[in-house]
């Protein structure tokens, strides 16, 4: 069995996206997901099965639909793919890494919308993108910024979810326990 970090898009602690994490523990461990453990209230899933990263995906979002109501995107990874991402991050030097976002994409998203996207200037506020990653270093408040989860996904067309490093770093450790 392989141990995953499902990273779900759009958890509320209230109304329509609210998955409660006892409630989620439950559907997943009846659904015969092994050492289901869950982090934070924001939708964080560290659990092993032999299913394949999209299958994982697919059945976790059906799960949660079914049983508990909403319909969210869910992004499977492993804890090396995580820290591949963590490594990959290009605002190191120079740039308050509290102010670095990660973002991990369901789909990878087309190479046209990229190369759109990234023509524009978001200044002061910076955006890398991967194949299966963004980064964004918004070095004022978030949600008064250009860049976020929402409007990457609405520009790239691709399901995403957004996590810090310390909550990426922790779902590591996390994921790496015995």
């Amino acid at each position: 069995m392989q141990t995953y970090i499902l990273l779900l898009r759009g958890v509320m602690p209230t109304g329509k996206n609210r998955v409660p994490m006892a409630q989620l523990r439950q559907v997943l461990s009846d659904a015969g997901f092994g050492r289901v453990r869950t982090w934070i209230q924001s939708g964080n899933v560290i659990l092993q099965s032999d299913l394949a990263p999209k299958e994982l995906e697919h059945r976790v979002h059906a799960l949660i639909k079914e049983h508990i109501g909403p319909t969210l995107a869910i992004v499977a990874r492993t804890a090396d793919e995580i820290r591949q991402v963590i490594q990959g991050n290009p605002y190191l030097d120079g740039h308050d890494s509290a102010r670095v976002f990660y973002v991990s994409f369901q789909e990878p998203p087309p190479a046209d919308k990229v190369q759109a996207l990234l023509a524009q200037d978001f200044s002061p506020e910076k955006l890398t993108v991967t194949e299966n990653a963004a980064y964004m270093y918004i070095p004022a408040v978030y949600s008064s910024g250009k860049l976020s989860n929402n409007f990457l996904e609405k520009k790239l067309g691709v399901s995403a979810t957004t996590r810090n490093y310390n909550t990426l770093s922790k779902l590591i450790e996390l994921a790496e326990e015995t």
